[in-house]
């Protein structure tokens, strides 16, 4: 019998093998020859047997893993032909655990044995209280060591004495059970009328998407967890999706107050064991909930029963490189396919989300006061225009005034820019040279923190230098602008006796450490905090009664269609860190356009106003969500290759000239080369119900790549790099 295997090999086809004895189901992992290599594959059908028999090799083995569900294999067919990707790119998206092929490796754990201790201690006796209290659980030695709060050599002491008893268990072992049972926290009743529509939706068991709609600090999570409880009542598995790790470690506190467990985490923090242990266990029913990055849509699900995309806006839910796809947008797929519910959750949601729900696409639901006595700040722009501020100064006098006075009464300030590092330029000031990245066309960015330059785009970094890298110039280099790390070194001058905490992805080694931070800010442990858009998303610092934006201006330059959208975004979520407690909070903007319609509506709060003057806007141009855009990214070492197939590419249009579509370009991307790689774009606008896929895949199947020529495919884009 011949089966057609589908593996992650960049091949446009399946691949014909000889199933082994017993046969072999479809959807089943197995094992195949390719070449000298073996090979993870998936049985995605029967072989077609247009090959010479003789020559088929057989499947190695087949994997001890569940085997990928019809569900799973049409919601990967599906994402494929919507983001125009091959299929073996697909499925390395949905292997991504590292030794799925291993069989399952052991470790040591330790239980309760039957002797007596030869003598009492009380670190022996907390050794045996807690092997107790957890009901004959296994933990292993670094567990059980920290639980009983002793060394490791009081455990091993009493293995020896067969007090404890030391067993091989396998690695890959189910979560522990979540308790929907639980009692969750209060509710106000616009909670508890939020989170009964949601169980209600949930209980359906039918596909069906929410606009979770509410101001900062009026509880989304402690409604959408009521949802999560009843998904897992009827024993059904859910997913989290979370934009950022460091959001991570205060929603998983926030999951074992309400299920009394841990769940399944999945993102780059977590071990690659933990990573295989996740895979394998959504497969088996062996973890209900997963809390995780974009890439956790691709988890095995057995029967999953509910996705929340938490702060849905967020532009870190669409990947940029490899595989490009909007993990917003891909929940609704999957959840389409397995009949799930989806829970869009955001303060400030995508215009995209917005439309849906204005339009009864989506059903809606908003929670319009803060939890609590909590009230939403007062928000205010600081005219730069009248204030008495030097060149390299960029907290302004009033702006200081307030949060001296914030100081005074021991509350906490929040002073945010959106620019990582020291300072986005450095000039030499004898000939003018900007110091730029060797393998890009971007300016290097000075990291103090790190002693070192670092080019943001590939990663590339050097030391600082002495001298002028063009003129040999000594001691004339000097810093242009502010990043967060010079914000945090201004803020020391101005305010000397204030403790200063500054918060940015780049200073942090794991995401332990600056949970460790996050959690001594909250504690109080700080007066001032520095940060960058990481402080924005879903952090409560009950202390905090001040933001101040440094520039507030920042977003609204360039050429980007949603540049009014994001920052509007990003001013009220930071805006909305403040006053979440009793005290009421401030937010003052920086700005040297105080007039300027996107400034003006943050400062009204008129979010409906602003939704709708931006969606009449969009409408008028016929760009999203009006109208359908695709990107096109030509890279390649030669500048002129890569050029000239850009414009033979917009010569022969016919394809998309026939659904009524526009191309325009070839043109240089905003930056040219990354990573010693020109790139040129192209952009291709067509209207809402054009058949945009199947017009670009024609076109693009006309041509050839030759040599190192890339050509990369972005439907719906949402950056324009």
């Amino acid at each position: 019998m011949l089966v057609g295997v589908l593996t992650a090999q960049p091949l446009d086809r399946l691949l014909d093998y000889k199933a082994p004895e017993g046969g072999c189901q479809r959807g089943a992992f197995v094992e195949v020859p390719l070449g000298p290599r073996k090979v993870l594959g998936v049985v995605w059908g029967p072989g077609k047997g247009d090959y010479d028999l003789a020559k088929i090799r057989s499947v190695i083995r087949v994997l001890d893993a569940a085997p990928m569900r019809e569900e799973m294999r049409e919601f990967l067919r599906r994402a494929a032909d919507y983001t125009l990707t091959p299929m073996p790119a697909m499925l390395r998206l949905a292997t991504r655990a590292p030794g799925l092929g291993d069989p399952p490796s052991m470790r040591k754990v330790y239980r309760r044995g039957t002797g007596l201790p030869d003598r009492a201690t009380a670190a022996r006796s907390r050794v045996l209280d807690a092997l107790e209290e957890y009901g004959g659980l296994a933990f292993t030695l670094k567990e059980l060591a920290e639980v009983a709060g002793v060394s490791t050599s009081v455990i091993k002491g009493l293995a020896v004495q067969g007090v404890v008893r030391e067993e091989d268990s396998p690695r890959d072992m189910p979560f522990a059970r979540l308790d929907p049972a639980l009692p969750g926290k209060a509710l106000t009743p616009d909670q508890a009328a939020g989170a009964a529509t949601l169980k209600q939706a949930v209980r359906a068991e039918t596909y069906g998407t929410t606009l979770l709609r509410g101001v900062t600090g009026s509880g989304k999570t402690e409604v959408y967890l009521e949802a999560v409880a009843e998904c897992l009542a009827m024993g059904r598995q859910a997913l989290v999706l979370l934009p950022e790790i460091a959001l991570t470690a205060e929603f998983l506190t926030r999951v074992q107050a309400r299920f009394g467990a841990q769940p399944a985490e999945w993102h780059s923090g977590v071990t690659m064991t933990e990573r295989r242990r996740t895979w394998r266990m959504i497969g088996q029913g062996g973890a209900q909930l997963v809390v995780g990055a974009r890439s956790a849509l691709f988890l095995p699900f057995q029967d999953l029963g509910l996705i929340v995309v938490d702060e849905e806006h967020d532009t870190s839910y669409k990947q940029e490189d490899g595989v490009l796809y909007n993990a917003r947008d891909m929940a609704v797929l999957r959840a389409s396919i397995c009949g799930a519910r989806v829970v869009l959750a955001s303060a400030t949601p995508s215009l995209e989300s917005w439309t849906n729900a204005q339009a009864g696409k989506y059903d809606k639901l908003e929670l319009t006061t803060r939890f609590g006595e909590a009230v939403m700040p007062d928000m205010r722009a600081i005219d730069m225009r009248t204030e008495a501020l030097p060149s390299d100064r960029w907290i302004s006098p009033s702006l200081q005034s307030a949060v001296q006075d914030r100081l005074a009464k021991g509350e906490q300030a929040l002073l945010f820019i959106n620019r990582r590092g020291y300072a986005p330029i450095t000039l030499c000031r004898a000939c003018g040279h900007q110091i730029g990245c060797d393998h890009c066309d971007a300016r290097m960015v000075e990291h103090r923190f790190l002693k070192r330059l670092v080019c943001h785009q590939c990663g590339e970094s050097k030391p600082i230098p002495d001298k002028c890298p063009s003129c040999d110039a000594e001691d004339r280099l000097a810093p242009v602008g502010p990043g967060v790390e010079r914000l945090g070194e201004e803020a020391a001058a101005c305010f000397p006796d204030a403790r200063i905490a500054t918060l940015s992805s780049d200073m942090y080694g794991s995401a332990r450490a600056l949970k460790a931070e996050i959690e001594a800010i909250a504690a109080g442990q700080a007066d001032i905090i520095i940060g960058t858009q990481l402080v924005a998303k879903g952090h409560n610092f009950p202390l905090l009664t001040l933001v101040g934006v440094i520039d507030a201006d920042l977003g609204l330059q360039g050429s980007d269609l949603r540049a009014a959208e994001r920052t509007f975004q990003l001013m009220r979520q930071v805006a909305g860190r403040t006053g979440r407690a009793d005290k009421p909070g401030t937010a003052l903007l920086q700005t040297y356009q105080p007039d300027h319609p996107v400034i003006r509506a943050i400062l009204a709060g008129d979010e409906t106003g602003f939704w709708t003057a931006e969606a009449a806007e969009r409408a008028q141009a016929g760009v999203p969500p009006f109208g359908r855009m695709a990107g096109i990214i030509l890279s390649s070492s030669d500048v002129a290759q890569v050029f000239d197939l850009g414009n033979d590419m917009a010569r022969r249009d016919a394809p998309l000239r026939r659904i009524g579509a526009q191309v325009f370009g070839p043109a240089p991307a905003p930056i040219a080369r990354i990573r010693g790689r020109h790139r040129v774009r192209l952009l291709v606008k067509a209207d809402k119900g054009a058949p945009l896929q199947q017009a670009v895949s024609e076109w693009i199947g006309q041509f050839r790549l030759k040599g190192d020529l890339r050509l990369a495919v972005d439907i719906d884009p949402q950056s324009f790099y």
